[in-house]
Parts: structure tokens; C-alpha cells; sequence
């Protein structure tokens, strides 16, 4: 996810300064917060998303003034500042800047998503994608696999995540007051996700096919498809930014919903309105990178236990910095070597088997509580989510990985069929215990605690 907020932020002084300023308005919540107490939590919310909206303006000034070219970081720049964000979310406390800047992101994403619903319906945009895209039997610039199954496998977000299921058993429970909160959460969560999808794609399909390609494949490949853009060099104009060749999709999306906002307002501020969608994407994605960090940590942490178990204590500090060096070096490493081709097949292979494995553990909790009989509502999606899956990854590594014959593709290959086999194991290992009945006890399962 972090590949997208670099080619939304290359090159770009104001969407550079715009999403910077979001660290320190979140550490000054986060103190507020600290010292006010729940009983702050009305004004500092508004202040929060006050200075969000000076933020946007702030990069306005950035962007015209002489100092442009300090905020003008290139690709690599960028990595080395996402990862030091990632490393510092990971080990400071989580309500001095993951819990503020994550808050943010919910207000900015509900907020957002309820005006792009009210505005589609104002404007009723046309659709000038084709209904039926012509790569649907793959082959496609972008990613080269069938819409299915790659479909799930490059749409790593939804009804099923293996991401949330981490989030919702390590992250959220630190953060709740009750635990039948954590069923609003979560499901809420996932209807908001598919909201988010479905307007996602009526932004994305205002574009003409060929501006949409020319903003998300490189210059050279796009030249191969033969296409001419036809309102690319208005729309970069307007916004004051390049577009073309930023891959990753959070570009486009960003000009589809700035166009259909513009529209609303009688076709002015498209600039502004541009501007502050990247920062709702960006901000909404960076959540992914801290909290996804958070959880690594944790988990290289337990395995790091497993050799010093002085590393493994939770208040070990350092523990704490060596799992999250490693954690940060690993997802770092492939965000600077990988392509939107590499990075969102293997993204989505890992998040949805790693939903096929929470699945299965759900199910050996229901089995171990004695509700067998209610233990088909997670052992179906199980069944389907894991076989697509694993039929798209090997899919990937075949037709995909393998056939760009670099060595981040045979290491994707490779990683592709580490995440493969493992779980494989797991499954066959579950359904090996579930027919002979020698299951774990349900205390030393996941989520089988009393208090959770």
C-alpha cells in the first residue's frame, strides 16, 4: 500500500507538505487528548480537522512559493521517510501517534466517502470505462492474470482480509473500552470497505480508458498500447501536478473524485479538491503502514522470544526496536525493488491467505467450544477463500512472477510459494486434527479467552 503514497507524493511539494503536516497535528491531538481526557475529545477533534483543512491550503503556499523545491522528494527519498514513519508509529506509544493520525483517517474517510456518495448522486457522472474490459481474459497492461481469479488476489481489501483479522486481534483491543464494541468495529468496518469500493469504481470509471492508463502504466508501456490521452494534459494543468506514469491507482482515483467534487461546486477548486483527496488517501493509507508495522512487530517480537526471552517481553525496548528494524527492513525492501505488476499480486496472495488461516482458526474455536454445528458460517468462506487463492498464487507465480525473469520476480515467485506452502500446511493440518478430533484445547487458541 505504501508503493501508492510514493507516487502519489513524488515530485509533489504540495502533497509532500499536505501529508507531512498530518504527523505533527496528530502528536498535538495525541497530547491534548492525553492530558484532556475523554471530555476533550469534541474539541480536539474539531481542531484536528481544522488544521487538516489548513494543511491542504498550507501546501497551496508550499507549492507557488520559492521553497518548492525542498518539499520536491523523488521515489527513493520517499521510502527512506515511509519507513522512518513506520519505525517511529511501531515502537512510541500508540496514543501519541497512531491512535490521533488513525483517528484522522476515520474522520477524513467517512466524511469523504458520505460527500462522493451525495455528490455522485448530484452529478450522475457518465461511466466512460468500458463495461466490460477487454482484458478479461488477461493479458492486461497492469496485471497480466484473468479477472478471475486475480481479481482477488489485487483487491487485497474487503468482506474477508487476513489484514483486519491481525488488526482486530492485535491493535483494536487496545483501543476499545468494551469488547461488544469490537463487533461494530469490525463489521461496520467492512460495510464502509465495500462502500468505499463501489464508489471507488464509479470515480475511477469517469476517466476516459486512455487517460486512465496513461496515469497508471510508465510512459514506455503505456506507448505500447497505442492509445492517445484526451483530457490528461487539462486535468494536470488544472491540478497543478504531473499525472501521467504515477501507478498504483490512488492518482486516478483521486482526479475521478476531485472532477466529480469539482462538478458539485460548478467546476471550480479542482485543484484544491484534487489535493485534499490525496491526502485522504494517503492519510487512510499510511494507516495501513503504522498499524500493519505495529502487528509485525509484535509477531517477529513473539518468534524473536522464541531465541532471548528477555526480546520477547512486550516492555522490552529492545525488542521492541530490533522486531520493528526487521519488520520495517523486510516491507521496505520490497517497496524499494517491487512494481504495481509485482507488489499488488503479492500483497493480495499474503492478505488473503493469511484471511483463509484466520478463518481456520475461527473454526477450530467454534469446533472446541462445542458448536460444530455453526462452524460452516467460517469453514465455507475458508474453503473458498483458500482455494481461489491459492489456484490465483500459483497463477501469479507462473504466468506472473516467472516470466519477468529479474530477480524480484524469482524472489516474489519464491515468497509467493513460502506464503503458498505454509498455509497449505496449516489447512491440512486442521483438517487432519478435525477428522481424528485432536484439536488444541480452546484456552490455547486465539480469541478463546473469556475477555478476549
Amino acid at each position: 500500500m505504501a508503493f501508492t503514497v510514493v507516487n502519489i507524493l513524488a515530485r509533489s511539494p504540495w502533497a509532500t507538505f499536505t501529508i507531512g503536516a498530518t504527523i505533527p497535528i496528530a502528536i498535538v491531538m495525541g497530547l491534548l487528548l492525553r492530558r484532556g481526557g475523554h471530555g476533550a475529545i469534541p474539541w480536539v477533534s474539531a481542531l484536528g480537522v481544522g488544521l487538516l483543512a489548513v494543511a491542504v491550503h498550507g501546501g497551496r503556499l508550499v507549492h507557488e512559493s520559492a521553497s518548492a523545491s525542498a518539499w520536491s522528494f523523488g521515489p527513493t527519498e520517499l521510502i527512506y521517510a515511509i519507513c522512518a514513519y513506520g519505525f517511529a508509529a511501531s515502537v512510541l506509544p500508540v496514543w501519541l501517534l497512531l491512535v490521533p493520525r488513525d483517528y484522522l483517517s476515520a474522520w477524513l474517510k467517512v466524511a469523504t466517502i458520505a460527500a462522493l456518495v451525495v455528490g455522485i448522486l448530484i452529478v450522475n457522472p457518465e461511466l466512460r470505462i468500458d463495461a466490460v474490459s477487454e482484458y478479461v481474459n488477461g493479458g492486461g497492461p497492469i496485471i497480466k492474470g484473468k479477472v478471475f481469479p486475480f481479481v482477488f488476489i489485487t483487491i487485497a481489501c474487503g468482506a474477508i482480509s487476513g489484514f483486519h483479522s491481525l488488526i482486530a486481534s492485535g491493535t483494536t483491543p487496545k483501543m476499545v473500552s468494551r469488547e461488544r464494541d469490537c463487533r461494530l468495529i469490525g463489521y461496520g468496518a467492512m460495510l464502509i470497505e465495500g462502500l468505499v469500493g463501489v464508489t471507488s469504481l464509479i470515480a475511477a470509471a469517469c476517466l476516459h480508458k486512455a487517460d486512465y492508463f496513461a496515469i497508471n502504466l510508465q510512459p514506455a508501456l503505456f506507448a505500447k498500447l497505442g492509445l492517445q490521452p484526451v483530457d490528461l494534459a487539462a486535468m494536470s494543468s488544472a491540478m497543478g501536478e504531473d499525472l501521467a506514469g504515477r501507478t498504483g491507482g490512488s492518482v486516478s482515483l483521486a482526479v475521478g473524485i476531485a472532477t466529480i467534487f469539482s462538478a458539485v461546486a460548478g467546476g471550480k477548486m479542482l485543484a484544491y479538491w484534487y489535493h485534499f483527496i490525496v491526502m485522504f488517501e494517503a492519510v487512510f493509507i499510511l494507516t495501513t503502514v503504522d498499524a500493519g508495522t505495529r502487528v509485525a512487530r509484535f509477531l517477529v517480537q513473539d518468534m524473536l522470544g522464541r531465541l532471548s526471552p528477555s526480546l520477547g517481553r512486550t516492555d522490552s525496548r529492545a525488542g521492541a526496536l530490533l522486531a520493528t528494524g526487521i519488520a520495517v527492513g523486510f516491507w521496505g525492501g520490497f517497496l524499494a525493488t517491487g512494481s504495481i505488476q509485482t507488489l499488488w499480486p503479492l500483497l493480495g496472495v499474503a492478505n488473503q491467505l493469511l484471511a483463509t488461516t484466520a478463518l481456520c482458526v475461527g473454526t477450530a474455536v467454534i469446533v472446541n467450544l462445542g458448536r460444530a454445528r455453526h462452524a460452516w458460517v467460517t469453514a465455507v468462506p475458508m474453503v473458498a477463500v483458500g482455494t481461489i487463492t491459492l489456484t490465483a498464487g500459483w497463477q501469479s507465480i507462473t504466468g506472473n512472477f516467472l516470466r519477468l525473469g529479474t530477480f524480484t520476480g524469482y524472489f516474489d515467485a519464491a515468497c509467493t510459494a513460502l506464503l503458498m506452502a505454509s498455509v497449505l500446511a496449516i489447512l491440512v493440518e486442521a483438517g487432519l486434527r478435525l477428522v481424528t478430533g485432536r484439536l488444541p484445547s480452546a484456552h490455547a487458541l486465539p480469541g478463546a479467552a473469556p475477555n478476549g
